[in-house]
């Protein structure tokens, strides 16, 4: 029995182990989102974001708490939090999906190559699935992954109230960059 058990917890080992090998993390990824009118030119920006991706099965995740984000003038973000986001409420937003064409990066070699991500999109509670175009740049055991595609934020059930309405573009600029580094789990 002492055997079998051994023997369990060495297999656990190695598929744990070389499952992590694939898998590369960042918590400092970055997000922004910018909107331009003839009124008012809106940016924020977000530093702090957690980020897996999984380069055996393309799977990639992020996680953002809305709080993160970071606005030229504190009443920008303040309204950010409290009117639009909700952020008490929605504390974060996140992706989960897939790089759709993992198959056409030569992982051992160092270079820029496009790919197509797709997932579902999670902001102010609501989920709606995307899809993106984007680079994946190998670097040695570097991966960076970056994306520019377009978010209506009425389609994620933010209300902009008529009054200010004029101050936002129909659909906000959102910028995607991860600098990921092998994940090594902690023993």
């Amino acid at each position: 029995m002492k055997n079998k058990i051994l023997w369990l917890i060495i297999g656990l080992t190695i598929t744990l182990t070389a499952t992590a090998q694939n898998r590369y993390f960042t918590k400092t990824g970055h997000i922004e989102f910018y909107s331009h009118t003839t009124v008012e030119d809106i940016k924020a920006v977000n530093d702090q974001v957690t980020s897996f991706v999984d380069i055996e099965t393309g799977d990639v995740v992020f996680s953002v708490l809305n709080r993160s984000f970071q606005f030229a003038l504190p009443l920008m973000q303040e309204h950010f939090n409290e009117n639009y986001m909700e952020s008490e409420k929605f504390p974060k937003s996140s992706f989960e999906g897939k790089l759709i064409d993992l198959k056409s990066i030569d992982l051992t070699k160092n270079g820029k190559y496009p790919v197509n991500v797709s997932g579902k999109l999670t902001i102010h509670g609501v989920t709606k699935e995307i899809k993106a175009t984007g680079y994946v740049t190998i670097d040695h055991d570097k991966i960076t992954g970056e994306s520019v595609f377009a978010v209506i934020p009425e389609d994620y059930g933010i209300k902009i109230p008529g009054v200010v309405k004029e101050k936002f573009a129909e659909s906000m600029k959102v910028t995607v960059q991860m600098n990921y580094q092998k994940y090594i789990p902690k023993k």
